[in-house]
C-alpha cells in the first residue's frame, strides 16, 4: 500500500494548485432521476441537465462530460441530493441490495441478485473478493474544458481511511487523459479484520480532426488484501449476543483464525479503436448507407487469488497435507480480440455492427499442491472463436438495443449470449423499458478446478453450462420508479454446506420486484424503497429474504444569510426479513449454504449532510439503536454487523 499511496500523492500534487472554479452551481440544483442500482463511480447527472448553474467565462456545466462504456453521456455534478448519501460508501454506489460486513473493505452479503447484465465468458470466481472490482463497463472517460479533479475522503473504522482521487485533463478538444486511484486501509473493530485495497485506473480518449479515427482505452491495477478472522467461535458469539460488558471493546473477543489472510490481484489492458471509411458521408437521412467503420477491441486481463495461512491453529477447514509448493496462487488469464464492422442504414433504423471474437484463456496453478488429492491437471486452457452482432435503432420515442454472440463447439468458452431491450421515453415524464437476456456459459473456473493444502478443498469437475433466462420490466417517472425481473436458471452452480461446488438438478425460478417512491411536504421528504423476492423453485439452494425495505425521512433547507449552505438532515431505516443467510468461507472467498441459523434485523442510520459551493460534507451515525436493542445483527453466520459507528467524509471538486 505504500506504493499505492505514493501514486495517490502524485495525483494530489498535480491537482494541488487548484483553488477556484471557472463556474459554480447555484444553490437549489437538483439531479434528475437515476437508476439507483447502477454503479456510478463518479457523481453525474444525465443529459437532461435538470440543474441550475451560474457560470463565469465561456464554459458551461455541460462542457464537463463523462462517457460511459456504452458511450452514454452525463455531466460532472456537484449538487447534494439524498442519492448522494446512498452512494457515499466504499463502493461509491447505492448498496441497497447488499449487507456489508462490520469493516468497510470487507465483503458483502447479497440480499438480492441481478441477472440482467451477465458477462459473455466465465470468470475466475472467488466472488466474495470482487464486490469492489472495477470491470470494463465501469471505467469512465471524460471530456473537460479545464483540468478537473474530484477528491473523496471517508474515515475508516478504528484506524484508517478511504481516499478516492480523480484527475482528468484535455490536452486538446480531441485528447483526454484521466488518472484515478481509490485506496483504503481500515483496521476494523474485531481482531484480524484489516482491509487494505487499491484500485488504480488510467484512461484516455482520442479522435482525429474530422473524427475519422477514434481510440479509447484504459489500464487498471487492482489489489485487495484482507486479514481473515473466520468469524467468532460460539463461546464468543454468546458474549456478543448477551451484551457482556467485559467485551464491549470488540477486539477482546477471540476469533477462529489468527494468522490467515487472502489476496486478490488483477491487471487489465483494454483499448477500442475504429476507422471511418466514409468520413464524408456521415448522415442517415440523405444516404442509404453511411458512416462505415472498421473496428478492433483488445482486452488482456489477469486475475489471481491466494489464501495464505502460515500455521494452522484451528481445524475449521479439516485435515491438511503440507506442500512445499512455493506458489499457491490460482491465476486466470483471458485475452480477447474483437474485429467489427459498423455502419448506419435507414433500412436498419440505426447502427448495425457484426463482429467476431478470438479468445484464449488459461486458469490454474503452477503445480499439484496436495498429494492426497485426485487432481490430474494443474491448468485449464483453451481457445474459442465466436461471432455476433450489435444493433441499435431508434424510431421517434422508441429505442431498441440488441446484442448477440454465439461460440460454437464443446469447450469451456462455448455457449451463446443474447441480450435485448426496448425503451419508450416520453420527454422527461416517464420511461418504460423491457429487457430479455438468454445466456449459456460455463460456471466460474474455481468451481471446475481448485487446490489447497486442506484435503477437503481439492476438486476437479466437469460441470454443464449454466443456462440463464431473464425477463425484466422497469418504469422510471416522477411518480414511481419500479423494476420487475423474472429469472430461470438451469444447472445453477453453488457451494453446499460442505464447502464443495455442486450443480442444482432442477430449475431455479426467481422473482424480484422493487419500487421506489418519494413523498415531499414543505422542507421534509420521505423516500421509500421496497423489494419483494420469491423463489418458487430451488429455494433449498437459492436463498434471499422475502422483503427488504429502506425508508428515509429527511429535512432539506438552506442555512445562513445568502444561502451559502444546503443541508440534508435525516434518518434511514433498513430492514430485511429473516432467512437462512449464506455463510462466508474465507478460504474459498465464496458464500456457502448453511441450515442452522436464520438472520434478519433492522438498522437505523442518522445523517447530517451539507453542501458548500462544490464541496459536499457527509456525517453519519450508523446502527444508532445498537446500544439498547437486541444483539441479533449479523452480516453472515459468526460475523457480527457493525455496532454504533460515527463516520465523516467529503466529496470535493476542483475546476482549474
Amino acid at each position: 500500500m505504500n506504493k499505492s499511496f505514493f501514486l495517490l500523492s502524485i495525483l494530489v500534487f498535480l491537482c494541488g494548485s487548484t483553488v477556484f472554479s471557472q463556474f459554480t452551481i447555484k444553490p437549489g440544483g437538483q439531479t434528475g432521476n437515476s437508476n439507483y442500482t447502477n454503479r456510478n463511480l463518479n457523481d453525474s447527472i444525465k443529459s437532461s441537465g435538470e440543474i441550475t448553474v451560474t457560470l463565469s467565462g465561456k464554459t458551461k456545466y455541460t462542457d464537463y462530460k463523462i462517457f460511459s462504456h456504452k458511450r452514454d453521456t452525463s455531466y460532472i455534478d456537484t449538487t447534494l441530493t439524498l442519492k448522494k448519501d446512498y452512494k457515499f460508501n466504499y463502493l461509491r454506489t447505492d448498496n441497497f441490495e447488499l449487507l456489508g460486513f462490520h469493516n468497510q473493505g470487507q465483503t458483502f452479503t447479497s440480499l438480492g441478485y441481478d441477472f440482467s447484465n451477465l458477462k459473455l465468458f466465465p470468470d475466475i470466481g472467488f466472488t466474495a473478493k470482487q464486490f469492489s472490482y472495477l470491470d470494463i463497463d465501469e471505467i469512465k472517460y471524460y471530456e473537460v474544458p479545464t483540468p478537473t479533479t474530484e477528491i473523496t475522503y471517508r474515515t475508516g473504522l478504528q484506524q484508517g481511511q478511504v481516499l478516492d482521487a480523480l484527475f482528468t485533463v484535455n490536452f486538446s478538444r480531441r485528447l483526454n487523459v484521466s488518472l484515478s486511484y481509490k485506496g483504503i486501509r481500515s483496521l476494523g473493530a474485531y481482531r484480524r479484520s484489516l482491509a487494505s485495497h487499491g484500485n488504480f485506473r488510467g484512461a484516455f480518449h482520442y479522435t482525429t480532426k474530422e473524427n475519422q479515427y477514434e481510440i479509447r482505452g484504459h489500464i487498471t491495477s487492482q489489489d485487495f488484501f484482507n486479514e481473515e478472522s473466520g468469524g467468532l467461535p460460539q463461546t464468543e458469539i454468546d458474549k456478543f449476543t448477551n451484551n457482556d460488558d467485559n467485551y464491549s471493546t470488540r477486539a477482546r473477543l477471540d476469533v477462529n483464525l489468527l494468522n490467515a489472510e487472502n489476496q486478490f490481484d488483477s491487471n487489465r489492458l483494454y483499448f477500442d479503436h475504429s476507422f471511418k471509411l466514409l468520413s464524408s458521408k456521415d448522415t442517415v437521412n440523405n444516404k442509404d448507407f453511411s458512416n462505415l467503420k472498421i473496428g478492433h477491441v483488445f482486452t488482456h486481463e489477469t486475475k489471481n487469488y491466494d489464501f495464505i495461512q502460515t500455521t494452522s491453529t484451528t481445524s475449521i477447514f479439516g485435515s491438511e497435507n503440507s506442500s512445499d509448493a512455493s506458489n499457491t496462487k490460482a491465476e486466470s488469464i483471458i485475452t480477447n480480440n474483437e474485429f467489427n464492422l459498423e455502419f448506419n442504414s435507414k433500412y436498419l433504423l440505426g447502427k448495425f455492427k457484426p463482429k467476431i471474437n478470438i479468445t484464449s484463456y488459461s486458469y490454474g496453478y503452477d503445480s499439484i499442491l496436495n498429494s492426497n488429492s485426485n487432481i490430474s491437471k494443474t491448468k485449464l486452457k483453451g481457445n474459442a472463436i465466436s461471432v455476433g452482432a450489435d444493433w441499435n435503432a431508434k424510431i421517434k420515442n422508441f429505442q431498441l438495443n440488441a446484442s448477440g454472440n454465439i461460440s460454437p463447439g464443446s469447450g469451456r468458452l462455448s455457449g451463446n449470449f443474447i441480450q435485448g431491450e426496448a425503451l419508450y421515453k416520453k420527454d422527461s415524464l416517464f420511461m418504460v423499458k423491457g429487457s430479455l437476456l438468454l445466456s449459456s456459459k460455463s460456471p466460474n473456473f474455481n468451481t471446475l478446478l481448485h487446490q489447497s493444502k486442506y484435503d477437503d478443498y481439492n476438486w476437479q469437475n466437469n460441470f454443464s453450462s449454466v443456462n440463464t433466462r431473464n425477463l425484466g420490466f422497469s418504469l422510471t417517472s416522477k411518480w414511481l420508479n419500479a423494476d420487475l425481473n423474472f429469472t430461470n436458471i438451469d444447472n445453477y452452480t453453488y457451494f453446499d454446506q460442505n464447502n464443495t461446488p455442486q450443480q442444482f438438478a432442477d430449475q431455479i425460478a426467481y422473482l424480484k420486484v422493487k419500487a421506489n417512491k418519494e413523498f415531499k411536504y414543505w422542507k421534509l421528504a420521505l423516500d421509500n424503497t421496497v423489494m419483494y423476492q420469491n423463489v418458487s423453485s430451488g429455494s433449498s439452494v437459492f436463498r434471499v429474504p422475502e422483503f427488504v425495505t429502506r425508508n428515509t425521512l429527511y429535512y432539506t433547507d438552506y442555512w445562513f444569510k445568502g444561502k451559502p449552505m444546503l443541508v440534508n438532515i435525516g434518518a434511514t431505516f433498513k430492514y430485511f426479513t429473516k432467512y437462512k443467510m449464506n455463510a462466508y468461507n474465507p478460504l474459498l472467498a465464496e458464500f456457502t449454504l448453511q441450515d442452522t441459523e436464520e438472520i434478519g434485523f433492522p438498522t437505523v442510520d442518522v445523517f447530517f449532510n451539507a453542501q458548500v459551493r462544490r464541496t459536499r460534507l457527509f456525517f453519519k451515525i450508523e446502527n444508532v439503536t445498537s446500544s439498547f436493542t437486541e444483539k441479533n445483527y449479523f452480516s453472515a453466520p459468526n460475523y457480527p454487523y457493525r455496532d454504533f459507528t460515527i463516520r465523516f467524509g467529503l466529496v470535493w471538486n476542483w475546476f482549474i
